[in-house]
């Protein structure tokens, strides 16, 4: 399998990924403080939606690169 059927598999897992679920959350380590032995951590949670269009175009992108076929002449 070349290179651009595997980049078009994962665009498609990627875009059906996207619609599913509409986005993602992590967390950021955003204030550290050490009191001798006492480690105080805040952490922000950030949350990143994935729009719909980029989910549909991932996917049909996707699905040309598996289409794709090389001339080899």
């Amino acid at each position: 399998m070349n290179i651009v059927k595997v980049t078009g598999i994962l665009l498609i897992i990627a875009g059906i990924l996207g619609l599913a679920y509409g986005g993602f959350t992590y967390i950021k380590a955003s204030h550290k403080a050490s009191l001798g032995p006492v480690d105080l951590v805040v952490n922000d949670k950030q949350t990143v939606l994935v729009p719909t269009w980029a989910g549909v175009g991932a996917i049909v992108i996707g699905g040309l690169l598996l289409l794709y076929r090389k001339n080899s002449g």
